[in-house]
C-alpha cells in the first residue's frame, strides 16, 4: 500500500512534476540515484550506454524480444510516464497478458517505486531536446 501511495504522490507533488508526466527529468540526485540503480538493474540486458541488445526488433529461437534500448533509437520515449512505470514494476507479461512472454518480468519485489522513477528520469535525462519535447506532449495527450 504504501508504494501505490507513494506513486500515487509522484503524480501530484509540483516538485517531482516537469512540464508533462511525473519524471523528474531535471532533478540532478534523482537522476543520479537513477543511474546507479540502472547501472545495478537494468544495464545487464538494455546495456551499459542505453544501447540494448543486437536486432531488438526480432524475436530470438526461443521466440523472446530482444531487451529494447533505452537511448533514442528505441521506443521508449513512445510511452507515457505512467505505462513506463507500470511495464517496470509489473513486467510485459502481467500488463499484455494473453500468455505473453518476455524476459521483462518486471521489478515489484526488487525495487521501490521510487527507485523506478528515478531510473526512469535517468534515461529520459539523456535524451536530445527534440524527443524530450515530444515525450512531454505524449505524456499532455495520455493526461499525465
Amino acid at each position: 500500500m504504501k508504494r501505490f501511495c507513494f506513486a500515487l504522490t509522484l503524480v501530484a507533488a509540483p516538485g517531482w512534476a516537469d512540464e508533462a508526466g511525473f519524471l523528474p527529468y531535471r532533478d540532478a540526485v534523482s537522476v543520479a540515484a537513477g543511474q546507479t540503480v540502472y547501472a545495478d538493474n537494468c544495464a545487464s540486458c538494455h546495456g551499459a550506454n542505453l544501447e540494448g541488445q543486437e536486432n531488438w526488433r526480432e524475436r530470438d529461437a526461443e521466440g523472446y524480444l530482444p531487451a529494447p534500448p533505452h537511448d533514442p533509437s528505441g521506443h521508449t520515449w513512445h510511452h507515457p510516464d505512467a505505462q513506463l512505470f507500470q511495464i517496470t514494476k509489473l513486467g510485459i507479461e502481467k500488463l499484455v497478458g494473453n500468455g505473453y512472454q518476455s524476459h521483462m518480468t518486471g521489478f515489484n519485489d526488487v525495487l521501490t517505486d521510487e527507485q523506478i522513477v528515478s531510473v526512469l528520469a535517468y534515461i529520459k535525462s539523456t535524451w536530445p531536446a527534440k524527443v524530450i519535447e515530444i515525450h512531454n506532449g505524449i505524456n499532455q495527450d495520455a493526461g499525465g
